[in-house]
């Protein structure tokens, strides 16, 4: 039995609460008017695809993916920014499902995959991701140029 779909701005209060978590669990402070904005915008703007997970009602997950495009490939990218899974549902399917509506977005809009980053120390993503058939790139160095001002 399937349990997600792609959101809607109904699930904005209980998605919003998930984000929060999902925020804290990267060392963020909780603030979930800002959380709810942020997503609120996303999904108005159709700036990101965002797919959840549900059990009787109740999110328990989600996936936020936002599009790039590749100028080799002349294609679009996905970029799974965002997976998160409630302590309390987790090991029960729900990330391998959410993963499995990105690679079905990635189908259905022509895309020639999606890419992710993960911490070295991420373990269990470091085990979910692979088993879900991605592979691990190393032949690149990742860059990243922080705004401080922020």
């Amino acid at each position: 039995m399937k349990n997600t779909r792609k959101v809607t701005i109904e699930d904005l209060n209980q998605l919003s609460e998930l984000f929060d978590q999902y925020r804290i669990f990267y060392h963020k402070d909780s603030d979930i008017p800002a959380a709810e904005q942020f997503l609120k915008e996303r999904i108005e703007n159709k700036d990101s695809e965002i797919f959840v997970a549900e059990k009787d009602d109740e999110l328990v997950g989600f996936v936020q993916l936002y599009p790039l495009f590749s100028s080799t490939r002349m294609k679009r990218y996905w970029l799974l920014n965002d997976l998160f899974v409630n302590d309390n549902f987790r090991g029960k399917g729900f990330s391998k499902e959410l993963i499995e509506e990105a690679k079905e977005l990635a189908k259905s809009t022509d895309a020639c995959g999606v890419l992710l980053e993960t911490g070295k120390s991420n373990d269990i993503g470091n085990k979910l991701y692979p088993s879900c058939g991605f592979e691990i790139y190393d032949e690149v160095n990742f860059y990243e140029w922080t705004n401080k001002i922020q």
